[in-house]
């Protein structure tokens, strides 16, 4: 006859529940700083190698001429960004003009289609209506920046030399329409996000006070989520900035300096892609150059994100 089996205390086994959770707890934290610290680890590296590579390339290019130009032997002043060439320039102004001029048109087209679709799913679109159309919407983020570099140039711009004249057949025109369309999802997904925040009451207050649904949308919603829409137009312009394919295929790969957005421009992200075909010789000056570019389109984007949290603390508003 076998005895009876007596289950533990009720006490015991409450504290074998807490302490398993609590093994659990500490296993899914030290998990989640193991991560963490993996990501800032990445930042690490990333920074330590275009910093060290940067530092060579400074030791043979003299960091006024990166930076201003330099006066030749005959007296005349040259800005060129011509690493690869026999006659080497390393004025990295013609670059950052062609990103600059590419990022400026994208951001017209994106800034006012992103931030008028945010304001209609937030305030215009039914429920239903809103639930149907922004999945659709974020699919342009999800389409590859190949695609959108070979549109541009086999659809865009022979459209754009019909009505434009003198437009090269690489331009920076046709480059900077096409980013601002892949750039609307991003800005119109944060800001919708940023309006839908703005409690209701401040909605209903201003109904009650016989304002319309544009005045509301307008002078209520758009002012309340200021901080978020600063923050998703900064951010597209860092995407702006740091595109590479659509301007490497659209744009050309001839940095020059103008203002003239139907020419043929060069980007710092494009230098970056001709240069990792793997024509420089690695250690050459020309293949550190690219790490300069890097490191300079690095403290671009850095300076945007800091800008971006400025602004937020700046505008934010605080709700109960």
């Amino acid at each position: 006859m076998t005895s009876p089996v007596i289950p533990p205390p009720v006490e015991d086994l409450d504290l074998y529940q807490r302490r398993d959770r609590n093994i659990k707890e500490s296993v899914i934290g030290y998990a989640l700083l193991f991560c963490a610290f993996v990501s800032v680890l990445t930042t690490l590296a990333i920074v330590y190698v275009l910093a060290s590579e940067t530092v060579s390339f400074f030791g043979k290019v003299n960091i006024g001429e990166f930076l201003f130009g330099k006066t030749l032997e005959n007296g005349n002043y040259r800005c060129s960004w011509t690493p690869q060439f026999a006659d080497k320039g390393f004025c990295v102004w013609p670059t950052v003009n062609g990103t600059i001029m590419v990022a400026l048109i994208a951001m017209l087209v994106a800034t006012p289609l992103g931030l008028a679709t945010a304001v209609y799913l937030s305030e215009y679109a039914s429920p239903k209506v809103g639930k149907f159309l922004r999945p659709i919407i974020e699919l342009l983020a999800g389409v590859p920046t190949v695609v959108y570099g070979y549109f541009a140039l086999t659809f865009i711009t022979p459209i754009l030399s019909k009505i434009i004249p003198g437009l090269n057949g690489f331009n920076a025109l046709s480059a900077g329409l096409i980013m601002g369309v892949m750039i609307i999802p991003t800005i119109a997904s944060i800001s919708t996000d940023a309006m839908l925040a703005v409690p209701r009451s401040l909605r209903e207050a201003a109904y009650g006070l016989g304002s319309t649904k544009k005045e509301v949308a307008t002078t209520v919603v758009f002012p309340a989520a200021l901080s978020g829409i600063c923050a998703a137009i900064i951010l597209g312009i860092s995407r702006a900035v740091g595109e590479t394919m659509i301007v490497a295929i659209a744009a050309g790969q001839r940095p020059v300096l103008t203002l003239d957005p139907r020419q043929t421009v060069g980007t710092m992200t494009a230098y970056i892609a001709q240069v990792a075909k793997g024509d420089s010789r690695v250690g050459s000056v020309e293949y550190q150059a690219l790490f300069a570019v890097g490191m300079t389109l690095f403290l671009i984007t850095l300076l945007l994100n800091i800008i971006s949290k400025q602004i937020s603390k700046r505008f934010q508003e605080t709700y109960e």
